[in-house]
């Protein structure tokens, strides 16, 4: 097994970054898998940019070097390429295919690229795997449940240094009741985007 692993989270405000983040940790503490886990969310309330890593192993410290991510998971097309400083050939890019455009393109100021523009570049510099979270979310019953989606996916992966159960244990943990049937189905429908 690997020493270290280290994912950068990334998005908007609002996606469940931070939620997802820290339920990683939480995975990692229940797998006693030394964790370190830090955030970086300015104007997140007014959906800003949203960046969060999580360093698991044998760590010292949240921060992270260029180029030594594990993983760039990224709720929103143009945060993955915004955050493409911490990637290498080996990283693997889990991105959500659903752009959210920010006011400064809905008022006219500012240009959303392509996003098979940013498909091409993300892959010109890491492995790229696409997921339509989206859809998953609303087809397991709730859009809320999106940031699951995207840690199914990331369980799929392969790179977490211990199994998918117990990320999905953590997740079903610190949900109410009556939205564990909802989130097990965003999982388990995120593990199956990237599997495919």
């Amino acid at each position: 097994m690997k020493k270290k692993t280290s994912i950068v989270l990334t998005g908007v405000g609002g996606q469940g970054v931070i939620t997802a983040a820290n339920l990683l940790g939480k995975a990692a503490v229940n797998a006693k898998v030394g964790v370190f886990v830090s955030e970086i969310h300015g104007m997140a309330q007014r959906g800003g940019a949203v960046v969060c890593t999580v360093r698991m192993g044998d760590v010292s410290s949240p921060l992270l070097p260029s180029g030594t991510a594990d993983v760039l998971m990224s709720m929103e097309p143009v945060e993955a390429l915004r955050n493409i400083c911490y990637v290498n050939k080996k990283t693997k890019v889990i991105t959500d295919i659903n752009p959210i455009i920010p006011f400064t393109v809905a008022v006219g100021g500012e240009q959303y690229p392509k996003v098979e523009e940013i498909f091409k570049e993300l892959s010109a510099h890491a492995e790229l795997f696409t997921v339509d979270a989206l859809k998953i979310a609303k087809d397991a019953g709730a859009i809320i449940t999106k940031n699951t989606v995207m840690l199914g996916a990331l369980a799929a992966s392969g790179v977490l240094p211990f199994t998918s159960d117990v990320l999905l244990e953590t997740i079903l943990e610190a949900v109410p009741e009556k939205y564990k049937d909802v989130n097990k189905k965003a999982f388990d429908g995120g593990m199956k985007a990237i599997k495919k």
